[in-house]
């Protein structure tokens, strides 16, 4: 793992300053300053993603993911956030993208299915493992690959975030134990939506459990090979 012990604006601003030079000449000079984009996402939106992009592109580093394949994910990941919820749910229907009862109550999560959509119709991406983790970036789901889980937390840890209460430790965790900080994004985001009686999406209920599951089963191994 790259400078394992540097502080993560560090880090992310120097892999920053890699993808200006990398992706912007390549993918974001076509794309995101492109008026189609411009469409989809509002000024803070594309601040956020920019943060998401550089961020996963950090992770991608770490961990040895495809480091294109993150930086793609990463600024398409909310290209339909800003799509009215009205007009989310015309469009699942007008392209027959299944809602669940809980997306139909709360459109605002169609964002990342139908985000993919749009990654794939409107900007060419036909790679299954970047629609897939657009796919999922919100919610999570079990067995998630290494560019999923890299998105996923990537939207949660980007260094425009500043509200949830363990981010200083879910950050330093996302490059010491991916797995690990994915766990305790569902756990906190959880406890987060219930304390404000907040819509929660059965998906991110099975993959927290999950991935509870998965940590309390190495604990098992653990304990069983110090015994033997």
């Amino acid at each position: 793992q790259p400078y394992p012990t540097s502080g993560y604006a560090i880090f992310v601003a120097e892999v920053a300053s890699t993808v200006n030079e990398i992706l912007l000449t390549k993918y974001l000079l076509k794309t995101v300053t492109d008026k189609k984009l411009k469409k989809y996402i509002d000024e803070a939106r594309y601040q956020h993603t920019l943060g998401v992009m550089y961020t996963a592109a950090a992770l991608a580093m770490c961990y040895g993911a495809d480091l294109e394949q993150a930086q793609v994910a990463g600024l398409l990941h909310d290209c339909a956030k800003c799509i009215p919820n009205d007009k989310k749910l015309k469009l699942c229907k007008q392209h027959n993208i299944q809602v669940s009862e809980t997306e139909a109550a709360a459109p605002y999560l169609l964002h990342a299915p139908l985000g993919a959509y749009i990654a794939k119709a409107k900007y060419d991406i036909e790679d299954p493992e970047i629609l897939s983790a657009i796919t999922w970036h919100t919610t999570g789901k079990p067995e998630m690959t290494l560019l999923e889980k890299i998105i996923f937390i990537s939207d949660y840890i980007e260094p425009m975030r500043n509200k949830a209460e363990h981010l200083p430790q879910i950050r330093q965790m996302a490059f010491h134990d991916l797995d690990m900080a994915v766990y305790m994004t569902l756990h906190d985001t959880i406890l987060y939506l219930e304390k404000e009686k907040a819509r929660l999406d059965n998906q991110s209920v099975v993959a927290y459990n999950y991935y509870k599951n998965f940590f309390q089963f190495v604990l098992l191994v653990v304990k069983l090979y110090d015994i033997l």
